[in-house]
């Protein structure tokens, strides 16, 4: 898996994305607890109300981001929306009103979602190879992980010196140094695709490519049920340590550190696992472990009126951790089977804002349905949200996916520059994907 890093290009991007996610990965841990300071009990509907906030900037900004920024100009701009997310940091240590937490977050995630789509397009044109690019994805969800398994340990270290406050200083230090990084990466040469149309025409481009590709529909439900089984983690577990188990900041550290532990050991796995397997094969188990696991919680809490143990918490958390990384990680294979080069940055940001879509679902029914009217009640919902993503997905996305399908081109003359390169036939085979001559997907 290592030897991608051999590619100094790749190798920078992955040190960037490695640092600026141990960044988050501290500032996800203060947040939770600058929530609870302030809010106490009420903390998880504060940190849905937040996400939720979050996941809105996503779904509105990360399309029209990557539709803007023409490549000769992605370097300054990921760099510049570093700096910005830095700088924003390291205010958050100063608030003192619910509201300024909320108004931060929004400035932080219009950064991020426009810096993510940008970023993320980047590493299948810098790696071109299916082999090294799979491995790529592997080692990129790697480095998410790290958000939820070391910057959790270093968080629950750090607080033993510090406040939690002062963790902000190293989520704006992670975002400088990502931004010192991508000043020395050298960005591949792309074609500035069809220039001539408007941002929002290239973002609807990215939207229709996405929609009108049916694996794409199934991860799309897919990530309906990964936002099921994540949100549940990310709002709830500083509710249920510390308003249950009564542990404090360094217990919520270590469970969201299990999480991420399942979920590095899955990433670890999946180079090999598809290599024999297909994705959908791969991503539908982990939809259904993750669907299993969340309705074994949901009856572990009515059984126990709202009392697990740590030792029922803690598998749980193993578990639906490796079932999101099963979801997510090969999602990036897909988009790149799906579309042209110069078309990938605007399918990226679709998937950004898309999969979004379902946090935005997620967040609040974990966070403020759970507030309201308890975990047990939110636990139900998000295991029917997840079984509802698992059964569409397995509908939306047949079984038999090839790359090179059979297709007709009645509507194109007989001398099209297209029909010419396959023989003159009207029905011929090759890498079908969405684009100018081909607008729907063949039956």
């Amino acid at each position: 898996m290592i030897e991608v890093l051999k590619n100094s290009a790749f190798r920078r991007l992955f040190g960037a994305q490695v640092v600026a996610l141990v960044g988050t990965g501290l500032a996800t841990v203060a947040l939770a607890l600058l929530a609870y300071d302030l809010a106490g009990a009420q903390a998880g509907a504060v940190l849905g109300v937040a996400l939720a906030i979050k996941m809105i900037v996503y779904v509105v900004l990360s399309p029209v981001s990557a539709a803007v920024v023409p490549p000769s100009l992605r370097k300054p701009v990921l760099i510049a929306l570093d700096l910005i997310r830095a700088a924003v940091a390291l205010a958050l240590p100063f608030v003192s009103e619910i509201w300024q937490v909320y108004l931060l977050i929004a400035l932080l995630q219009s950064a991020s979602a426009c810096f993510t789509p940008l970023f993320q397009s980047l590493i299948p044109q810098v790696l071109p190879d299916e082999r090294d690019y799979t491995r790529a994805l592997s080692l990129s969800r790697l480095a998410y992980d790290l958000e939820s398994l070391l910057s959790p340990a270093l968080a629950a270290l750090l607080l033993t010196v510090v406040s939690f406050h002062g963790l902000f200083a190293g989520t704006s230090a992670g975002f400088v140094l990502s931004a010192l990084l991508v000043s020395f990466t050298a960005f591949p040469s792309v074609a500035d695709g069809r220039r001539d149309e408007g941002p929002y025409a290239r973002a609807r481009r990215g939207m229709r490519i996405y929609l009108r590709t049916p694996r794409l529909r199934g991860l799309l439900a897919l990530n309906l049920c990964a936002a099921a089984g994540g949100a549940m983690v990310f709002v709830n577990t500083v509710v249920v340590v510390r308003g249950v188990l009564h542990g404090g900041g360094r217990e919520v550290a270590w469970a969201l550190a299990v999480f991420g532990g399942g979920s590095m050991l899955v990433a670890l796995l999946l180079p090999k696992w598809l290599d024999q397997a297909s994705d959908r094969r791969v991503m539908l188990a982990a939809a259904g472990v993750m669907c299993c696991t969340l309705v074994a919680v949901a009856g572990l809490w009515l059984g126990t009126q709202g009392r697990p143990a740590w030792g029922a918490l803690l598998p749980a958390w193993m578990l639906l951790g490796m079932a999101y990384a099963g979801l997510v990680t090969p999602g990036g294979r897909l988009l790149r089977r799906s579309a042209e080069s110069s078309d990938l940055p605007f399918l990226f940001a679709a998937q950004f804002s898309l999969s979004h879509v379902c946090w935005l679902i997620a967040y609040p029914l974990a966070g403020i349905v759970g507030a309201r009217f308890g975990l047990s009640v939110a636990l139900s919902a998000l295991s029917a949200m997840a079984i509802v993503g698992a059964v569409s997905a397995r509908r939306s996305w047949p079984g038999h996916d090839p790359d090179e399908m059979v297709h007709r081109h009645d509507d194109l003359p007989p001398d099209h520059p297209h029909l010419l390169e396959h023989g003159g036939q009207v029905e011929h085979r090759h890498r079908y994907v969405i684009d100018v001559l081909h607008s729907n997907w063949p039956r």
